[in-house]
């Protein structure tokens, strides 16, 4: 069995971030869902609302591509905020085939108290951690690291 210690350090030096980063990520997501709940939302209902929220609306896989909901809980996500009367869907103008997913004047409001309460809510954890210019420059780091595992897994569903 190979331990970490035992691994040649070019091997093991994204250890040296993968904990942290995983323990950062829980922790992100303890402090935001408490508080959405808190607003009577999932996260994953808050999430399809604040990606529909000042848009005309999108389809089914749009919102997938765009929310950190899966294609397989988006359906009954769609179905429950569409029985609190929050979203609607609707035939598609262009392509009879599609259907919209919009939000209705009741989600648009609520979207426009949940959105900014939850940035509020969420902003001095950030700003108590990390300065704008850090924040500037992790993004990007951020971005690449989400990518290169998307391409290893693109190329694993490929071969």
């Amino acid at each position: 069995m190979v331990r970490y210690n035992d691994s040649p350090p070019e091997e093991a030096s994204c250890f040296q971030i993968l904990r942290p980063l995983v323990e950062a990520t829980f922790s992100v997501l303890r402090k935001s869902d408490r508080h959405i709940r808190t607003m009577g939302l999932t996260s994953s209902q808050f999430d399809v609302i604040v990606t529909l929220g000042d848009t005309k609306g999108m389809t089914c896989k749009e919102l997938s591509a765009k929310t950190l909901v899966t294609k397989g809980t988006l359906t009954g996500v769609l179905d429950r905020l569409e029985r609190k009367g929050l979203t609607r869907r609707i035939p598609s103008r262009e392509d009879r085939r599609l259907i919209i997913i919009i939000l209705t004047p009741k989600g648009d409001k609520l979207f426009r108290q949940v959105f900014p309460a939850h940035v509020h809510f969420m902003k001095p954890y950030f700003d108590r951690a990390l300065t704008a210019s850090e924040i500037k420059k992790l993004r990007p780091m951020l971005l690449k690291l989400q990518k290169s595992f998307e391409q290893q897994s693109q190329n694993r569903k490929e071969k």
